[in-house]
């Protein structure tokens, strides 16, 4: 799956530690096969354990939660086209706090 990064995303990428790391590399593989299975609908059906959902005012950003335990992890996405193919550019990745500014 294609994909890119915001600098915010790699700001807030070197402050998770290597076990919240592994986290999110989970919950991103999962979220890629959503995307490589959804077939011709706009959106996939989202695997439910990451609690994927549009953010509420922010237009075309999309939220997930990768982990409830201890470091409450979050994530924050657009779906975009890469030379008219689709992928995901990450914007935040952290705690709930990623979603003052996503």
């Amino acid at each position: 799956m294609k994909h890119a990064e915001t600098d915010s995303f790699w700001a807030d990428w070197s402050r998770l530690n290597s076990s919240e790391r592994e986290l999110f590399k989970d919950a991103v593989r999962a979220l890629n096969d959503a995307l490589a299975e959804r077939g011709l609908r706009a959106v996939p059906e989202w695997p439910p354990k990451l609690r994927v959902r549009p953010m509420t005012g922010r237009p075309g950003i999309w939220e997930l939660t990768w982990s409830f335990a201890g470091s409450d992890g979050r994530a924050t996405f657009e779906i975009a086209d890469f030379d008219g193919q689709p992928g995901i550019r990450w914007r935040r990745v952290g705690r709930y706090d990623v979603y003052a500014q996503p």
